[in-house]
């Protein structure tokens, strides 16, 4: 009696499992013409955050699940270097301001001993026509003249180089204050923190890792399509795609088609064992979208995405749009 009910047992079990490898074969075959779909998960565009220079993490200003504001501080460094640097380089272009008010007062004072020398030198020209003076005295004043005119043409030649002085200290002002500015790490979108990489008191190089963001306008899905199906698509082609868990039906845009075939990864179901090789397909959702829903719509979801082959045919009434409501968004 116990074999009976142990081969009843085996019985009943391999019938289960030949219905399960059934609906696996024949589940995509179910889809109706023109059309084609694979499974998936949903991913968010990742952006790592790096620091541009060394240092000392001081302030963390954002925690895991965060949602940041374009531009907002998410961490900030050491910046008494940066600081330091910054009031060097105000100095430097104060003593160059300086230099050229210095230079205009010389102009000034080497312009009136121009002008006292040309008074003198037409004077003197005045008293050799009356020959109360020689020849050799007006040379004179005339070389006194010349040599006053020399002394301007200097004095504006280094007022030039003062003002030239300025200009470099204003631009390593800029460079030291940029530099300052970005002690604090700041968000270069709006979107979620995935990750917090680096902790308060950690010293890091430059170019390092600090937070990772999500990009909540970004989503998407990959799904692997056999070669008959893909050859058929073209980039911006209609798309849907439904979540387990949520009963919606979210629009959807072909991004992009892999140039390449690959070996079909694990997770995927393809209608025949012997299909071996896949293309991956993005299927994007709509920005605007993604973001008047992005409380539901997180990474690691599980679906489905399915793609419309001929442009022509009209969208099965099950995968009609239909989005959730706004109090499910919420």
């Amino acid at each position: 009696m116990q074999k009976k009910w142990l081969w009843g047992g085996v019985a009943i079990a391999a019938v289960l499992a030949g219905i399960g490898v059934w609906v696996n074969l024949t589940g995509s075959k179910g889809l109706p013409e023109g059309f084609a779909g694979g499974n998936g998960r949903l991913e968010l565009q990742r952006m790592d955050v790096a620091t541009l220079y060394a240092g000392r993490v001081v302030a963390l200003r954002v925690d895991e699940g965060d949602e940041v504001a374009q531009n907002a501080v998410l961490a900030e460094l050491s910046s008494d270097q940066s600081n330091s640097q910054l009031a060097g380089a105000e100095a430097a272009k104060q003593r160059a301001q300086e230099a050229v008010a210095r230079a205009d007062a010389e102009i000034a004072a080497q312009r009136q001993q121009q002008k006292t020398a040309q008074m003198e030198l037409d004077n003197t020209r005045r008293l050799k026509n009356e020959a109360l003076v020689s020849a050799a005295e007006v040379q004179r004043r005339q070389a006194a003249r010349d040599a006053a005119a020399a002394a301007v043409k200097a004095a504006q030649a280094g007022r030039a180089e003062a003002v030239a002085a300025v200009a470099q200290a204003q631009a390593q002002t800029d460079a030291a204050a940029s530099a300052n500015q970005d002690m604090q790490i700041r968000a270069p979108i709006a979107g979620r923190v995935e990750y917090r990489i680096a902790q308060v008191g950690n010293v890091v190089g430059a170019g390092s890792k600090v937070v990772t963001l999500l990009n909540p306008a970004d989503v998407s899905m990959n799904v692997f399509l056999p070669v008959a199906d893909t050859g058929k698509l073209i980039l911006g082609s209609e798309a849907r795609i439904v979540l387990d868990g949520i009963d919606a039906v979210w629009p959807a845009a072909v991004q992009f088609i892999a140039a390449q075939a690959q070996f079909t990864p694990k997770a995927v179901e393809t209608a025949a064992e012997r299909q071996k090789m896949m293309y991956k397909v993005r299927l994007r959702i709509p920005a605007d979208i993604a973001l008047q829903h992005k409380n539901l719509l997180k990474g690691g979801l599980t679906g489905n995405g399915y793609v419309r082959l001929n442009a022509d045919a009209a969208w099965p009434e099950q995968w009609a749009v239909r989005l959730p409501k706004a109090e499910a968004a919420r």
